[in-house]
């Protein structure tokens, strides 16, 4: 479908790629996570609690991060990926495609596991523990936002549900590695991931204009009126680590809502949304979506740009 792993025995993370070992260089100024990224420490109820609480909210995040992308790696993609793999996606694949998608399964659980890696080793070396929180809650949203969209077909739904995700995923990873106010090994890691996932999103932009070919005009209105609301939900912050993460930095209950409520609105940042969106948006117009009438509309009135280049 995409020709995009012809070189993935020689270039695949989990086939050449080096073990990331922490190594501690906060003493140059660097954090765990961008800060801009991290949306409550500018809040007004957060930003004077002082550096060290700074620094252990930071962490969380970056815990958050890492624990959450096992969660979805292997619960969300990994459906999708298998289904293709094993021929039981509803779309026609060739065998070469079916070995694709198994490369997209290998990389994903490798994905799971280095994220993992990197957060105990993270979590010796400070001595500060991951907290014993459910990282994967968002698995649970994402799964009753794809069966609501399309109750009378739910294969199609998930699999909908990866191609967004792993059409966005590049672009949310992009943001991190070439920030140097972040930990090198954090950074490095990140940019591993995004070298596979950007394979990735050749290879379900490619399902998915495949997918959009074999469907009817009564699914293409459906499918095309349920995209806006799976590509925004994707990108719905999980909240309650971050609650948990307020609560161990001493804020009380109320001040914690006041803060969810101001800087994780279920709407996000405009600007960041569309640049992050512009993709998958993008690949949904070369495919034809906007070509169902209103579709271009719909995904306009939820802030995404139909106009948006792959």
């Amino acid at each position: 479908m995409s020709g995009a792993f012809g070189r993935w025995y020689e270039q695949a993370g989990v086939r050449s790629g080096p073990r990331r070992i922490f190594v501690d260089d906060r003493a140059e100024g660097t954090v765990f996570f961008p800060r801009r990224l991290v949306p409550h420490l500018a809040h007004e109820a957060v930003r004077d609690l002082g550096d060290d609480v700074h620094e252990a909210l930071t962490l969380r995040h970056l815990y958050q991060f890492l624990h959450s992308t096992t969660h979805v790696e292997t619960r969300v993609v990994n459906q999708g990926a298998e289904r293709i793999a094993n021929g039981r996606s509803g779309v026609e694949v060739s065998v070469a495609e079916r070995l694709d998608a198994f490369k997209v399964y290998a990389d994903e659980g490798y994905h799971a596991l280095y994220s993992l890696d990197l957060a105990a080793q993270v979590a010796a070396a400070t001595g500060v523990a991951v907290p014993d929180w459910d990282y994967g809650t968002f698995v649970d949203r994402l799964a009753r936002t794809a069966a609501d969209a399309l109750p009378d077909a739910p294969v199609l739904a998930q699999l909908l549900q990866v191609v967004v995700f792993e059409t966005l995923v590049t672009a949310v990873l992009n943001e991190l590695p070439a920030d140097p106010s972040v930990v090198g090994t954090v950074r490095d890691l990140i940019r591993d991931h995004a070298r596979d996932e950007g394979r990735h999103h050749r290879f379900f932009a490619a399902f998915f204009h495949r997918l959009w070919q074999g469907l009817g005009a009564g699914e293409r209105r459906a499918v095309a009126g349920c995209l806006p609301g799976l590509i925004l939900d994707c990108l719905r912050a999980d909240v309650a680590p971050v609650r948990a993460s307020l609560a161990l930095a001493g804020l009380g209950r109320d001040a914690i809502e006041a803060v969810v409520a101001d800087c994780y609105s279920a709407a996000g940042d405009p600007a960041r949304i569309r640049q992050i969106t512009r993709a998958t948006v993008g690949m949904c117009r070369s495919a034809g979506v906007f070509a169902v009438p209103g579709a271009a509309d719909g995904f306009a009135a939820r802030g995404l740009d139909p106009e948006a280049a792959e």
